[in-house]
């Protein structure tokens, strides 16, 4: 069964919701309408990471992240993730209770491995790099994944902790990101769960020439293509329409249901 990750962005700056979760009562909210909605994990971030964005000091996005955490670790029903490529702010997730790490970075950080190693917490490794190369493909991108999580594990991080993402809008181009949706099987083929995060971003607004707004069908249809392939994790802003359409396409793919 894929497992779908609701968004939880607590910034006045994300690039899809932005303001509208920074009181931590309308997160803590949003959270649990997520829940009842069908989430199996809620994805909490601080910082937004759309194209141009303003990097966030640990100690500024822990100011964010920490009252809303206050108000959700141990009282929701699904385990929870924080993204963030901060060890530090990694560690006091861990200490209130976070369980898993969602790290755009690609393990930047040089204190990460450890203290991902030293709490035991899940571990989402996306593949990311310093600049758009057009030539490079997906297995390329694929070598150098191979390459950051064998560092992780030469420093104690366990591959049952580990959990990869292709990376979907981060230093690629248009044909890229395509290229590794298309191609989402080579991604589960390194033998660890496989997060795949599309939701709204600009390589379906440039496919359909639709506002971010207006992307839910196009975001739906890299869903199902995930499904179809039996990626494990989807991340997600509209998790109701999300949780039907896979639930819907595992009957298909699985032959279950009434």
């Amino acid at each position: 069964m894929t497992l779908v990750m609701g968004i939880l962005n607590v910034t006045p700056d994300s690039f899809s919701d932005g303001g509208r979760y920074v009181d931590p009562g309308a997160a803590s909210e949003r959270a649990f309408a997520m829940v009842e909605e069908g989430a199996g994990v809620i994805d909490i971030g601080a910082e937004s990471t759309r194209p141009g964005f303003t990097a966030l000091d640990p100690d500024t996005e822990w100011q964010r992240l920490k009252p809303v955490l206050a108000r959700l670790c141990g009282k929701l029903s699904v385990p929870i993730s924080v993204d963030t490529y901060h060890a530090q702010t990694a560690l006091q997730a861990a200490e209130m209770g976070v369980e898993i790490i969602n790290d755009v970075s690609a393990a930047a950080d040089p204190e990460m491995a450890r203290t991902v190693r030293e709490t035991g917490l899940q571990y989402v490794y996306m593949h990311n790099r310093t600049g758009i190369e057009p030539s490079l493909t997906v297995d390329i991108f694929l070598a150098e994944i191979r390459y950051g999580i064998d560092r992780l594990l030469q420093r104690g991080v366990k591959q049952s902790q580990l959990i990869v993402d292709p990376g979907v809008g981060f230093a690629k181009t248009q044909a890229q990101n395509l290229e590794c949706i298309r191609e989402i099987d080579k991604f589960r083929g390194l033998g660890y769960p496989v997060l795949l995060g599309t939701s709204r971003k600009r390589v379906i607004g440039n496919v359909l020439g639709l506002p971010v707004n207006e992307r839910l069908e196009g975001s739906l249809a890299t869903v199902a293509y995930a499904v179809a392939q039996g990626v494990e994790m989807v991340r997600v802003h509209d998790v109701r329409e999300t949780v039907r359409l896979c639930r819907m396409m595992e009957a298909i793919v699985h032959a279950s249901g009434a």
